[in-house]
């Protein structure tokens, strides 16, 4: 590594290299140094607003020995070979999820970085909330006992606050629309809180955002323990909204982005407030990406997790488009 420091380049340079920039800024032992995207005008924009130089290719980049690590943001057909040539040049990666379009993509950038000894970090911050991180202490240490269900919902109006023909909201760039691209963030913190899906029943509906990917989605899940859960996820809806409630057969946990966190415990008649303060969760995953590559130590999400976990959106989309219920296996067997 070049220095205690870990000089990071972004690549594909969107809103979201902006917040993941942002981020770094706010973490220790990170900054970003370089950056590259097709258009000129981006890239320089984004140079001079994070004070760092502007590459004239990624291949510039990947030569560089200075630079230790790339935050990856490009469209997601394209993570397995932007990928595949930053390890091969040693330099570690920071992918934002989802991993790939498909498992399989998703499973060979998980091997081809393990094969490389570069670090592979997923962007999933959500699970990295505060009351998230107590319930899973709660579970973990016995309050809940037994798991048997949970319902989510991650939404949002998207109606007028997209450009159209963006990859992000297009069939080929995001196949599956809204559950693919918000979906993995609470299929992600269910299977961290409860455990993993086993199959998935799927239901999508293109009700208020043009063009051709469905803006709103709804999974019943099946976990190996038992447990079932519903999540919902949408770009039609009033304004963005969170919900996650996890219920135990000894306790249950009651959250809402707007009304915050409720713990209800058996005998109970009603349920307490229970108040955290925020983290900063990017500004978390930027600092523990440096960390793994200063420490040679695993990300907490790394490209095997993401890959299961793109496995239950994906089995959703086959279940809506043929009717039945699908096996997490029948997914991780085929990659698609």
């Amino acid at each position: 590594m070049s220095s205690d420091v870990v000089r990071l380049a972004s690549l594909g340079l969107g809103w979201w290299s902006d917040e993941l920039a942002d981020a770094v800024g706010r973490a220790d032992g990170v900054e970003i140094v370089s950056c590259f995207t097709r258009s000129e005008d981006k890239r320089q924009a984004f140079a001079e607003k994070y004070g760092c130089r502007a590459a004239s290719s990624y291949e510039e980049i990947l030569a560089d020995e200075g630079i230790d690590g790339i935050i990856n943001t490009t469209p997601n057909n394209v993570h397995l070979e932007t990928t595949r040539q930053a390890a091969v040049a040693g330099k570690h990666v920071f992918l934002d999820k989802p991993i790939a379009n498909s498992v399989g993509e998703g499973m060979e950038i998980a091997k081809i970085c393990r094969a490389a000894k570069v670090k592979l970090s997923i962007g999933f911050q959500r699970r990295r909330e505060s009351h998230f991180r107590w319930v899973k202490g709660q579970i973990d240490a016995g309050e809940f006992g037994i798991l048997v269900q949970a319902e989510a919902n991650i939404s949002r109006d998207r109606l007028g606050q997209f450009e159209a023909g963006h990859w992000r909201y297009t069939a080929e760039g995001m196949p599956g629309g809204v559950l693919l691209q918000i979906g993995p963030h609470y299929v992600d913190v269910l299977e961290m809180l409860i455990g993993p899906v086993a199959e998935v029943s799927g239901m999508l509906s293109q009700l208020v955002l043009p063009g051709d990917n469905p803006d709103v989605a709804g999974l019943v899940m099946h976990h190996e323990n038992g447990a079932i859960s519903t999540l919902n996820a949408g770009y039609a809806s009033a304004g963005e909204h969170y919900v996650m409630n996890i219920y135990g057969k000894k306790a249950s946990a009651l959250y809402s982005k707007h009304t915050g966190m409720y713990f209800l415990k058996q005998g109970e008649k009603e349920p307490r407030h229970m108040a955290f303060e925020a983290n900063d969760t990017l500004a978390e995953q930027m600092a523990e990406f440096g960390a793994c590559i200063r420490n040679d130590t695993d990300p907490e999400v790394g490209g095997e997790w993401a890959s299961r976990s793109l496995a239950v959106i994906r089995a959703g989309v086959k279940s809506a488009v043929e009717k039945r219920t699908v096996a997490i296996a029948e997914i991780m067997e085929s990659g698609e």
